[in-house]
């Protein structure tokens, strides 16, 4: 898409002003739509903005607030092709007009429709890891990338995928009741009654058959743990109901066996997903009386195939006996429905739980012991089954060494059509649109990688496996992965390294919200603002930080690659790895139009683009800054409230982050100088050491020894929380020892983060220094 000169346009003010004064008068709205047409028409040559032309046309009095939003949408986003001095953050002036033409190019290539066929038909039948669907399923985005013209292939690997052969949950007294364990069909949705749909489960959970008194734990998180004990109920030797929610599923059974519980059982209440904050489905988005949320139970000392934790499951490799694996659970895990869950915690009395501990369900929430008593037994097929994914390139043309990666994962519990098909088919729907731009002569000056992962509802199997077969290559080539996993139709979710974070700042400028007549960016700041009371509009959106929980993971926590996760959040969901999540369910309560997945696909598009063809790749250092002293007083302040016995000071950490700064703001200075002129010679050999600097800067992050009780895992900056599973514990060595109250080990550990921030320091100042040669010698 080309935006007119501004002196071709008319003026909107004036467009709009006649539309508003036009409402009862049909003669004059008619001369008003004509000029609203003509602007629209120079703003854009988009086929979305022609159908709503033709749909509206000889509508009066709609017009007068669909034209706004759609002037006001185009007109902003013109805005910025008009600035004096545009650019784009790493390119040289003389490269911003042609990668700009691109770019409009791309904007307007994802397609709605080629969305909603993909997303129909990978999301039609049950593919879980393993099963043969999920093999179809492979071939079938296999042939995708070959008609792309890609260089394409299926990678192969080996993981234990049990399955379950016995689940019962029985309340044995005072009264009886049997679970039902299974999600009924519901007629309005012909997929929830399709055969091949895999058990509810937990996977990887301990088999057994036990037998006990009943506890209600809440969240069955440290806190609610704490609560049990000041009141002097014990867990010890009995079965704990938990709920889903706070923390990953995971570390529900892993805290219930330290304290000595012999079973878990994990519900949904509908307080957090089902009627109490909207209509159940079919009727409405929230989870119905009998949904059950599968899962992964491991825990999460290390990703990917249980049984070869750090090297790659390949056909033949060496792997572990599974009693020396540690993320298996050591007592019998299951999920509820919340009708399930109801009889249990219906025996139960003991004191009332406190109101931060009830749910929605129309009885009187007790605590226990008792005096129900509930049996719970389990067992598998420990089977090793193959894992699918599936890699397409589009070769670089000057830096084919250097890889720019996208990926998501294509398998699911049920149907997915959230989790993650939505996902799913906006990475298929980038990569046919650049493909379709490769065709009209667009190249990549860097390798772009798409990747679509198998196994990651299990544990993050396929894009583990991938990255420590490939782990080499990645720490010599990797620029940086981009994650989207399931999306929706909600706020746009910024997350991932704040070195990329002015990057993406920029991206999402470059795009329209579907619906509100602004850009991304805009839309999200005035959410911030909203929220904050106050931001300055020239301060940029703080991307969030990662823990875990999705295949970026390996990328990031394991190799200290430079990592973004973005998709739009689901807004009111309840059917999360139910029999639910299907295409019905999608095109009815969350991206039914799929605008959201197209301007998804836009964003990752246009990043994957300049990642690919940036004379400067577009790190920066000031952001990261700004960060690591926030975390640093947050940390600071954690430790003066704990009255330690032992001092810690952060006085040398603060004086490095201060040197640290200065680099920073160094380097930032040098970049928007050479950004701001016409210096560029091809091949230039200082150019491309500079860029091996400055994707290898993240790396530093994430020292060979890893962190403690979890090597795997060797990220300092960022990581999952240990008692969290899904969000991020910054600085985590040295937060979480404090949390334990491990004062030789926070010691310690501030020790090794205030040497990996001056190794980033020095690599800062020498990338400056090289930036600055690579000028003078253009």
């Amino acid at each position: 898409m080309r935006f007119a000169r501004s002196e071709n346009l008319p003026s909107t003010t004036l467009v709009l002003s006649k539309h508003v004064n036009c409402l009862d008068d049909p003669q004059a709205g008619h001369l008003a739509w004509k000029q609203a047409q003509q602007c629209i028409k120079i703003l854009s040559t988009s086929s979305q903005l022609v159908v709503m032309i033709e749909r509206l046309k000889g509508h009066y009095l709609v017009p007068a607030t669909l034209l706004i939003v759609i002037v006001q949408s185009w007109h902003a986003l013109s805005e910025v092709h008009k600035r004096p001095g545009f650019s784009i953050r790493g390119f040289f002036q003389n490269r911003v007009r042609p990668e700009k033409d691109w770019e409009d190019k791309l904007r307007e290539l994802p397609s709605t429709n080629c969305l909603r066929d993909n997303m129909k038909f990978l999301s039609s039948k049950p593919h879980h890891a393993g099963s043969a669907r999920s093999r179809e399923i492979a071939g079938y985005l296999l042939s995708q990338f070959q008609q792309w013209g890609f260089s394409s292939t299926i990678e192969e690997f080996e993981a234990l995928l049990p399955t379950p052969t016995e689940r019962l949950v029985e309340l044995i007294s005072p009264s009886q009741f049997k679970a039902k364990m299974k999600e009924p069909a519901i007629s309005e949705d012909p997929d929830s009654s399709q055969t091949l749909q895999i058990p509810t489960f937990n996977a990887y959970s301990a088999e057994g058959d036990v037998t006990g008194e009943l506890v209600y734990v809440n969240y069955g998180i440290p806190e609610d743990y704490q609560n049990l004990k000041d009141l002097g109920i014990e867990v010890k030797g009995r079965i704990v109901l938990a709920r889903y929610g706070v923390c990953h599923r995971g570390v529900k059974p892993k805290l219930a066996t330290k304290h000595g519980a012999i079973g878990c059982l994990i519900y949904s209440d509908p307080k957090d997903d089902g009627y109490f904050l909207g209509d159940v489905y079919p009727l409405g988005a929230y989870r119905p009386e009998e949904g059950v949320q599968r899962g992964s139970a491991n825990d999460r000392y290390y990703p990917g195939d249980p049984l070869t934790p750090g090297w790659a499951s390949v056909k033949g490799a060496s792997k572990l006996k599974r009693e020396e694996a540690t993320v298996f659970q050591k007592i019998p895990v299951l999920p509820l429905s919340y009708g399930d869950a109801l009889p249990l915690l219906k025996s139960l009395r003991g004191p009332v739980a406190p109101e931060s501990w009830r749910g929605a369900l129309p009885i009187t929430y007790h605590m226990g012991p008792g005096p129900g008593v509930v049996r719970v037994k389990v067992s598998f097929e420990w089977s090793i089954k193959p894992v699918y994914d599936i890699i397409g390139r589009i070769e670089g043309s000057e830096y084919p060494n250097e890889w720019v990666l996208y990926g998501n994962h294509h398998d699911a519990w049920v149907n997915g059509a959230a989790d993650p098909v939505s996902g799913t088919a906006v990475v298929l729907e980038t990569a046919r649109s650049l493909g379709e731009l490769v065709k009209q002569g667009w190249s990549p000056r860097r390798t772009i990688i798409f990747a679509l992962w198998d196994a990651e509802e299990w544990g993050l199997v396929g894009s583990t496996e991938w990255v420590e077969k490939h782990v080499a290559e990645l720490q010599q080539k990797a620029v940086a992965y981009l994650n989207s996993d399931s999306t929706g139709k909600g706020q746009l979710r910024l997350e991932g390294c704040h070195s990329l974070g002015k990057f993406i700042n920029e991206v999402v400028h470059e795009v329209p919200d579907p619906k509100r007549g602004k850009n991304l960016w805009q839309v999200l700041k005035a959410q911030a603002s909203s929220a904050q009371k106050e931001v300055s509009r020239d301060v940029d959106i703080r991307i969030a930080p990662l823990g875990s929980g999705s295949d970026y993971t390996a990328f990031l926590d394991h190799l200290g690659i430079a990592v973004l996760n973005l998709n739009f959040a689901s807004e009111g969901s309840g059917v999360y790895h139910s029999i639910y999540d299907t295409f019905r369910w999608y095109t009815q309560f969350s991206d039914s139009d799929f605008l959201y997945g197209r301007a998804l696909s836009q964003i990752m598009g246009i990043s994957l683009m300049r990642l690919a063809n940036a004379d400067v790749l577009p790190f920066d250092y000031v952001s990261p800054v700004a960060a690591i002293t926030s975390y640093v007083d947050e940390i600071e302040a954690l430790y003066k409230k704990a009255r330690a016995p032992r001092r810690l000071s952060f006085a040398a950490l603060r004086r490095e982050l201060q040197t640290f700064g200065r680099s920073a703001a160094a380097y930032e200075k040098t970049l928007q100088t050479a950004c701001s002129h016409n210096r560029y010679h091809d091949s230039s050999p200082k150019l491309s050491e500079l860029n091996r600097l400055l994707y290898q800067t993240e790396r530093l992050f994430a020292p060979e020894i890893g962190l403690p009780r979890r090597e795997w895992f060797k990220h300092r900056l960022y990581a999952p929380g240990v008692l969290t599973g899904y969000d991020a514990k910054t600085i985590p060595g040295v937060r979480e020892a404090i949390e334990r109250d491990s004062w030789e080990e926070a010691r310690q550990e501030l020790v090794v983060f205030q040497r990996v921030l001056t190794r980033v320091t020095q690599q800062t100042v020498a990338a400056e220094r090289k930036l600055r040669l690579a000028l003078a010698n253009n």
